[in-house]
C-alpha cells in the first residue's frame, strides 16, 4: 500500500461514530465515510504548486557524453541495425518461398513450380554476375584511392623538399652575410673605414636615374 494510503487510511474507530463523523458515503455497502476523493493521487503535490525552496535555483542539466563514445555507440549501432535487417529480409524472403512453395504444391502446378525454380535460379546467377561486377568496381575504386594517395603523399614530398632546400640556401646567404655584420671586434675597424672613405648620398636623380645634383660634403 502507498503511503499516502495508509495515512489517510481511518484508524480504529468505532464505525458508528466514524459515520457520524463523515457523513454518509457515495458507495452504499462500504465505509460510509470512506470515499476515492480524499485520498491524495499519489502524496504528491499539485501541478500548480511552485516548487520548493531549495530547489528554486536549480537548473537541470543533461548527463555529459563522451564525443568519443557516442560515435563507438553510434556505430555498434548502425552495423547492429544493418545485421539484423539482413537477417529479418533473409527469413521473410525464406518464409514467402516456403508459402509459394506450398501453394504451388497444393494446387499441383508442377510447371509453374520448375518456372519458379529455374528463375530463382537465373536470379542467383545474375547476383553472383553483379556482385563480381561490384566487387571488382569496389577494387577498382580503392587502387584508384591508393594511387591517388600515393601522389599526393609524393607531391607533398616534393613541396616539403623544395621549401628545405629554399630555406638552406637562406640560412646559407644569412651565413654569407653574416660575415659582413658589425660586432664588438670589428666595430672600431669599421667606424675607421667608413671616417676614410665617406659616402654622400645627397644628390638628385632625373626620371632616367641619373644624377644631375650633387651636393659637396663639408
Amino acid at each position: 500500500m502507498l503511503p499516502a494510503l495508509r495515512r489517510c487510511r481511518p484508524g480504529p474507530v468505532p464505525l458508528p461514530v466514524l459515520a457520524a463523523a463523515l457523513g454518509p458515503g457515495p458507495f452504499p455497502g462500504l465505509c460510509p465515510g470512506w470515499s476515492p476523493r480524499a485520498v491524495p493521487a499519489r502524496g504528491r503535490k499539485t501541478r500548480c504548486d511552485p516548487p520548493a525552496k531549495s530547489k528554486a535555483g536549480r537548473v537541470k542539466l543533461p548527463p555529459p557524453v563522451d564525443p568519443e563514445e557516442l560515435l563507438v555507440v553510434q556505430e555498434r549501432y548502425r552495423q547492429y541495425r544493418l545485421v539484423l535487417s539482413a537477417l529479418r529480409a533473409e527469413f521473410r524472403a525464406e518464409v514467402l518461398q516456403k508459402k509459394r512453395e506450398e501453394r504451388l504444391a497444393a494446387e499441383g502446378s508442377v510447371e509453374e513450380l520448375e518456372e519458379h525454380r529455374r528463375l530463382m535460379a537465373w536470379n542467383d546467377e545474375e547476383n553472383a554476375r553483379q556482385r563480381a561486377r561490384r566487387e571488382e568496381r569496389l577494387r577498382k575504386q580503392e587502387e584508384e584511392e591508393k594511387r591517388r594517395k600515393l601522389e599526393i603523399a609524393e607531391k607533398q614530398a616534393r613541396k616539403m623538399e623544395a621549401f628545405v632546400e629554399e630555406k638552406e640556401k637562406e640560412v646559407l646567404q644569412l651565413q654569407e652575410e653574416a660575415k659582413n655584420f658589425i660586432t664588438l671586434e670589428n666595430l672600431e675597424a669599421r667606424i675607421e673605414e667608413c671616417l676614410d672613405n665617406p659616402q654622400n648620398y645627397n644628390f638628385a636623380i632625373d626620371k632616367d636615374g641619373r644624377i644631375v645634383k650633387r651636393t659637396v660634403l663639408s
